[in-house]
């Protein structure tokens, strides 16, 4: 077995150096792919048909193309059409095409997270009179982004996968550095395991950032669960002591 652990450790070393570009263009990416998503998910849930028709449309659209197709198309055909976008740096050309791609997903991960809230709980907050916003951002928010966390770290989790393709706008980023590596050197499986294992790394960072979000977020309704289970547990000692009693 020809395995250089030498090369693999001064590489897996050596690579970290582009992990900050890496990084911004995911969390970027991101920060747009969920503004758009929630913009696109508002869209959806009016009652203007043509608005409904749009968002459709974007979300089928963004989600059939390809990544890398949706990349070439801005960084390389855009310019043909506008002139003035020549010159992009390739840095924000990537984001852009990696935040509209994963907006759309998005969308459709918000609006399910949306219509999961109970309508029980909206239906009691306006019979109280409660103010349309001051019910969204107490109710309906908390419980939507609740339940549209889990997906929402997924689909992070395939962009920051998916940023090794900025590699073909030119950008020298973790992925693209480890391919220029292993042509240089000939030492192609130490090279992209090193590769490899640190953008899983970087995946198990996030995960356990995730589960820290998610214990944040849940932590009032686990509250509110544990009292109803000591509140069940109350009447089921109760209904024994009164089964004994009748015996």
């Amino acid at each position: 077995m020809n395995f250089s652990w030498q090369y693999f450790i001064k590489i897996f070393l050596q690579l970290p150096a582009y992990l900050p570009i890496t990084l911004v263009m995911a969390v970027f990416a991101m920060l747009l792919a969920v503004l758009l998503g929630m913009i696109i998910t508002s869209l959806q849930l009016t009652a203007f048909p043509f608005l409904k028709w749009f968002a459709n449309i974007y979300v089928s659209l963004f989600r059939g193309m390809p990544t890398l197709v949706q990349l070439f198309l801005i960084y390389y055909g855009l310019p043909q059409l506008f002139p003035s976008l020549r010159g992009v740096p390739a840095l924000l050309a990537a984001i852009a095409g990696l935040g509209f791609k994963e907006s759309a997903y998005l969308a459709e991960i918000f609006r399910a997270a949306f219509a999961s809230v109970d309508v029980g709980q909206i239906e009691a907050g306006q019979s109280l009179n409660i103010p349309r916003f001051t019910l969204f951002r107490h109710v309906i928010f908390p419980q939507a982004a609740l339940n549209a966390l889990p997906a929402t770290g997924n689909t992070f989790v395939s962009l920051l996968k998916e940023t090794s393709l900025a590699f073909t706008l030119g950008l020298t980023e973790l992925f693209g550095e480890g391919k220029m590596l292993a042509g240089e050197s000939f030492r192609y499986f130490e090279t992209y395991l090193a590769v490899g294992i640190l953008y899983w790394i970087l995946i198990i960072i996030y995960t356990w950032l995730q589960g820290l979000a998610e214990r944040a977020l849940g932590k009032p309704y686990r509250r509110d669960l544990d009292g109803a289970n000591r509140v069940e547990r109350s009447f089921g000692q109760f209904g024994k002591e009164t089964d004994f009693e009748t015996h």
